[in-house]
């Protein structure tokens, strides 16, 4: 693991008794991550992992579930936390599966992520699109169809992740049922076939948000421009902006105060998560990838991130 951790372990040994590694208080303690199905968060997982292993923890593998199953593994026991907590767009999974009594959003780790509709710069231009309502008009939308039904096509979100019942509610709130048609199934590759046509000329329409690769290849201001929701007033997106919560099992945090100080302290800007997926995006997608991007942020970062390993250490 390069030198990680070789400096805060050493401060930790400075600033206690002598401490040898079988008093580091993960020592024998096997920890369960969790995430949800997208790849794109494997990074902020992998750097939690490494401080957890800093710390003496026996991290293993990280299983991956739908959000709903995520908050719902957390909650029993089944896994002992997940960086993977959208807030407040996942509240309702957090709420229906116990909510407070039974887990604690511990900290929002990483803060400022968007969501949003795009279409692609020239159409809106062309055709002075500002807000999904517009796409009522039938003549509009079928400037998006393609697939030949005359309905806008909306590459948007997979069943489970939460985005889509946002969508849905926006098909209804908006009366966009018989005009715009949410296309969901996996995400990456609806989104690859968009970016085809966009490629080749076509007007495109899609769901995205950040931290993402999308925004790397479609470009916000240059290859596409942000549609809102209909509005009296200032531009709305319809979606709220959500910071993303490690959350972890309580049964879990009381049992282990220096996971627990750990989760508290890490932060992670939202412009490294996104450097992580521009490097996914690139075909750096396995686990020893993903373990790699980690390790070299860690490297980058290390007084910070040898802070907290130190700090969490003594928290037991």
């Amino acid at each position: 693991m390069r030198q990680l951790s070789l400096v805060a372990l050493a401060a930790v040994m400075a600033s206690a008794a002598p401490v040898v590694a079988q008093e580091l208080p993960g020592n024998g303690v096997s920890v369960s991550p969790i995430k949800g199905s997208p790849a794109n968060a494997w990074f902020q997982h992998m750097v939690v992992q490494l401080g957890l292993e800093a710390l003496g923890y026996d991290v293993q593998e990280t299983l991956e579930a739908d959000f709903p199953a995520v908050h719902l593994a957390v909650a029993s026991g089944d896994a002992d936390y997940t960086f993977n907590h959208w807030k407040p767009l996942h509240n309702g999974f957090f709420d229906k599966s116990g909510g407070e009594a039974v887990m604690t959003r511990v900290n929002a780790s990483i803060t400022g992520a968007g969501q949003g509709y795009f279409i692609d710069k020239k159409t809106a231009e062309e055709h002075g699109i500002k807000d999904i309502g517009q796409l009522q008009d039938p003549a509009v939308s079928a400037i998006f169809d393609s697939d030949g039904d005359g309905r806008a096509n909306l590459s948007g979100c997979n069943p489970g992740w939460g985005c889509e019942l946002a969508i849905e509610q926006h098909l209804d709130d908006y009366d966009l049922r018989e005009t715009v048609q949410h296309d969901q199934g996996s995400y990456f590759a609806i989104m690859a076939d968009t970016i085809t046509r966009y490629n080749e000329g076509g007007s495109i329409l899609y769901y995205t948000w950040t931290p993402n690769w999308i925004s790397d290849v479609l470009v916000p201001g240059n290859d596409v421009v942000q549609v809102g929701v209909p509005t009296d007033g200032e531009f709305d997106a319809g979606f709220a902006v959500n910071d993303v919560y490690i959350v972890a099992n309580n049964d879990f945090l009381e049992e282990n105060p220096a996971a627990a100080r750990f989760f508290k302290l890490v932060k992670i800007p939202i412009a490294a998560v996104n450097a992580a997926q521009v490097k996914l995006r690139d075909g750096e997608n396995t686990l020893e990838d993903f373990r790699r991007h980690a390790e070299d942020w860690v490297e980058e970062n290390q007084a910070e991130f040898d802070g907290w390993v130190t700090e969490a250490a003594k928290a037991n």
